[in-house]
Parts: C-alpha cells; sequence; structure tokens
C-alpha cells in the first residue's frame, strides 16, 4: 500500500480539484490519501463524495495543515484522521482564516508601494473560491514577470526583509495540537527538514512539539536526501513520535509527485499503525 498523507487541493493552494486530485493519486497507485489544506476542510466533502459515488479504489483521510508561529518561524502542524464537525477544530480555522485575511490585505499593500500595481483583484482570482495565500500572490508576480519561477519569486519578494514579506501571526503549535486531538486526530509535525534549521534547532523544534503534545513527523518525501530521511527517522526515534509521509504535492512538477519515493526507513512506527482502520491491513503487508 502507497499512503500519501499530505497533499493539496484548490481548497486552499493546490492547482488541482479535489476531484483531480483523487484521480491522479488513483493514476500514482496511492492506496490512501489525506487531503491536508491549508487551515481549511473545504476540500474534503467534495473528494469523499466523488470517491463514494464512483466506487474508486482509494481510502481518503480527513486531514488539514495549520500554520503555527515558533520562535518567529512559521511552522506547519498536519492533522490526520481527523473529525470533520468537530467545534473546537472550526474555532481555529476561523482564527486562522481572520488571521489569513488580514495578511493578505498587508501583504498587497506592501507589494503595491514596491510595484506601483495593486495586485490584490487578480491575487483573489487567482485563489477562487479558496482563502489567499503567499503561494497566491508567488503566482501572480511569476505570471506578471517578475520573478521566472516560484522557488525564486519566494526569495525575491516573500520572505524576511524583502518588499512583500508580513511577519506570520498564527496560532501556537499547542493550539494547534489541542485542537487536532479535541477532532481526535493525530497531530504531525510537518517537512522538519524544510524549515532552514541547524541540526541544534531542528531538535529544540522537535522537542517544543512533542512539549506541545505532538504524536508524529514527517520523515518521508520524495524529494529529500536518503541521509535526510535517515536522520529524521532517528529523531522520531529519539524522541518518540509515529512517523509519517507525504509528498506535500501542489501540483504536478519534476521533482514532486504524488505517492513518489515514498517509504519509512527501518525503526520507526508508521503513523498509520496508531488509526483503527488501518491495523489490520498493515499487519497483513
Amino acid at each position: 500500500m502507497i499512503f500519501d498523507l499530505h497533499s493539496h487541493t484548490t481548497a486552499s493552494d493546490g492547482r488541482l480539484s479535489p476531484q483531480d486530485l483523487v484521480d491522479r493519486a488513483i493514476e500514482h497507485r496511492v492506496s490512501v490519501l489525506a487531503i491536508t489544506d491549508h487551515d481549511t476542510l473545504e476540500g474534503i466533502p467534495e473528494a469523499r463524495n466523488y470517491i463514494e459515488q464512483n466506487q474508486l479504489p482509494i481510502e481518503l483521510l480527513n486531514g488539514i495543515e495549520f500554520s503555527t508561529l515558533w520562535s518567529n518561524k512559521d511552522i506547519h502542524i498536519v492533522g490526520l484522521n481527523i473529525d470533520v464537525e468537530c467545534e473546537a477544530l472550526h474555532a481555529l480555522i476561523e482564527k486562522q482564516k481572520a488571521h489569513r485575511v488580514g495578511r493578505a490585505e498587508l501583504i498587497a499593500h506592501r507589494l503595491s508601494k514596491h510595484l506601483k500595481v495593486d495586485p490584490l483583484p487578480e491575487v483573489k482570482a487567482i485563489a477562487g473560491d479558496a482563502p489567499v495565500t503567499r503561494a497566491h500572490f508567488a503566482k501572480w508576480l511569476v505570471d506578471n514577470g517578475h520573478a521566472k519561477t516560484m522557488q525564486l519569486v519566494f526569495k525575491k519578494f516573500l520572505t524576511r526583509d524583502k518588499p512583500g514579506y508580513v511577519p506570520p501571526q498564527w496560532c501556537s503549535m499547542k493550539d494547534a495540537v489541542d485542537a487536532i486531538h479535541a477532532a481526535g486526530g493525530v497531530a504531525v509535525l510537518a517537512h522538519p527538514g524544510r524549515y532552514d534549521l541547524t541540526a541544534k534547532w531542528q531538535k529544540r523544534l522537535i522537542s517544543a512539539f512533542v512539549e506541545a503534545g505532538g504524536d508524529a513527523m514527517e520523515v518521508a518525501q520524495p524529494q529529500q536526501s536518503q541521509q535526510e530521511r535517515r536522520n529524521l527517522a532517528d529523531y522520531a526515534i529519539q524522541y518518540n513520535l509515529l512517523a509519517s509521509q507525504g509528498s506535500d504535492f501542489h501540483y504536478p512538477t519534476p521533482w514532486m509527485e504524488l505517492g513518489r519515493n515514498l517509504w519509512l526507513p527501518s525503526g520507526v512506527t508508521p503513523v498509520w499503525e496508531s488509526m483503527p482502520q488501518f491495523v489490520s491491513d498493515t499487519e497483513e503487508l
């Protein structure tokens, strides 16, 4: 079975609709897919209805990815196997949405001063019904010739000390973990190798996540080196965390695809082994 437990749709900053994401996951032989859009659950009902109505050969996990703030860093916490009707979860989502709207307006204001044009109307059109994120601003900047790639545009415009940078004002890691637990879910530290931290600070982050009540950390992603994957596996073992894996898929690229290169090193306990619906399946593998 291939588990891909981190993906995005047009409900946040992904490029594929929930239905198209499901189709692509099946095309790439994903058995279990978690939709983990940023601070929203909006993509899940469409995907679930599509799977059930067409009796598609894939299991969907309810998920979300919360943006949190730790030591002035934007840290992401994924919630897996959550109850989408949980009131505490929805309360935090509404707070996050309010922060996201305010941040988008400030980013637009700063970019308009720098570029002499207001990007917000076109950025909102790019976002559609989804909340505006930095990725939508990045796409607008690339589409309008201000940078050649999404990676370069972040470095040029949207990171600290750049024209479109606005400090995040997200919830704490504990707020996110508590909301995920209230919804009966598993709290997962997302892509710990992608925060530009030294080994010392990476350990501090993982330790803080554990102190906040976190359950698991992402160990496997498609584009990482084998050494990084082994290091993260060792941290998961050291801090007694379950191990997760996911592509963090937003749209097709040469270096990132649903289900690609997702496997866990020896010695870790897969996060799905904590979920009753998968225990019998994994024991048979």
